[in-house]
């Protein structure tokens, strides 16, 4: 027996020896590959992590302007005329006849006056100039016969002078006279309120039996008469625009509660002056309103069409780049990388901007660069589908931008 067991141990252990080694084998092997399997993974997702790490962006061409952008600007609409009627003379209103968005002509009867103490100083004025009258009839015939007197001898010259001085009082006593009643009848024509023009009575802020105060500035208007066929519209336009707005331009006009409807204004003049406090100049229009369409004190939008520059680029606002070393774009380069450019603005329209420089007009514009880009990073370009999109898009805006106020 124990010479079998001496026999047998050799072949047992190196069957055993070789069992070992296949297990070594097989666990490196799985060692070996776990490794290669995670230094992969890691390769794949360091590429992955690159690729990421590029940007896609969306360039597009610069637009150029067309001939005329639209300026659109607030006014608001007033009478061609409007005249405040005041009452001349004191007393009580004993009528009125025209009331609020009554159509009246020139010189027709808005109100009448009862003036008890003017009627009462015309005919004491009246009895003055009688008076008057009487008494140069008595020095004119009393001058006239010492005059005659005179050439007989028969009174003295010292005695003539006086009464021929006598008749010269007289005669400026009369003219006083007739001078003070001519006064009054003119006041007592203003017992008459009537309408100054052809046009609408807006206002009547009186009534019979109401106390007439005479004047203008203190007491308040007893009519007011607009005539509103013809309405002035006054707009505030901002300095930067100042410099295109010329008499003789013509404007369209819209109005909240006419929608879709335009009115053709034309522009008479300006102040010729920026206000301080706004930094606008004040533009007068005026506008045909004989259909009656248009209400003086409505507010309006009035769009002009100003001349622009042919050769000017306009972009997005939202490609801007605000950073510390100024206003810049992003544009694609050479083996998309981005390049950095400074640019200036000439004119911003809110959601367009007008370029002054540094930005041509073969440049490929980056729309919405992430923050962190910077000259010399490698971009990916969107797909020429997106790409079509968003140049709709920018077009869209492009046309609105034009449309600015």
């Amino acid at each position: 027996m124990s010479s079998e067991i001496e026999i047998n141990s050799p072949k047992r252990l190196r069957h055993l020896k070789l069992v070992g080694i296949v297990v070594l084998l097989a666990a490196a092997g799985i060692v070996a590959s776990g490794i290669l399997s995670r230094v992969h993974a890691t390769q794949e997702m360091t590429s992955w992590s690159a690729a990421q790490a590029v940007p896609t962006v969306v360039a597009y061409a610069p637009n150029r302007q067309g001939a005329t952008q639209s300026l659109i600007l607030p006014g608001h609409l007033s009478a061609f005329v409007n005249a405040p009627i005041y009452a001349r003379v004191p007393g009580y209103l004993h009528a009125w006849y025209a009331d609020i968005g009554t159509h009246v002509k020139t010189g027709q009867l808005l109100g009448l006056i009862d003036t008890p103490d003017l009627d009462q100083q015309l005919l004491q004025a009246k009895a003055d100039l009688d008076n008057a009258q009487a008494n140069e009839k008595l020095a004119a015939s009393t001058a006239k016969r010492w005059t005659e007197m005179l050439k007989q001898d028969s009174v003295s010259q010292q005695d003539t002078d006086e009464k021929t001085s006598d008749l010269t009082a007289k005669l400026a006593t009369v003219a006083a006279a007739q001078a003070n009643v001519n006064r009054l009848e003119a006041l007592e024509s203003f017992k008459r309120i009537v309408a100054p023009f052809d046009g609408v009575v807006t206002a009547r802020k009186t009534d019979i039996g109401a106390l007439i105060d005479a004047g203008g500035g203190d007491g308040h208007e007893l009519f007011t008469v607009s005539d509103a066929r013809q309405l002035r519209v006054y707009v505030s336009v901002p300095q930067s625009e100042a410099a295109a707005i010329k008499p003789g331009m013509t404007a369209t006009l819209t109005v909240p509660e006419r929608p879709g409807m335009k009115f053709d204004a034309k522009l008479l003049d300006t102040d010729d002056s920026i206000t301080q406090s706004s930094g606008t100049l004040l533009v007068q229009l005026v506008v045909d309103n004989q259909s009656g369409m248009l209400i003086p004190g409505e507010y309006t939008e009035v769009h002009f069409a100003l001349p622009t520059n042919p050769h000017a680029l306009m972009i997005p606002a939202s490609s801007l780049i605000f950073r510390q070393s100024g206003l810049q774009v992003a544009v694609v380069g050479k083996d998309n990388h981005a390049i950095l450019k400074p640019v200036t603005i000439a004119t911003d329209l809110g959601t367009q901007v007008e370029i002054g420089s540094g930005l041509e007009a073969d440049d490929r514009v980056i729309d919405n660069p992430p923050d962190s880009l910077a000259s010399g990073d490698a971009i990916r370009l969107a797909s020429t589908q997106e790409s079509a999109s968003t140049a709709a898009t920018l077009t869209d805006h492009a046309d609105a931008g034009r449309a600015h106020g």
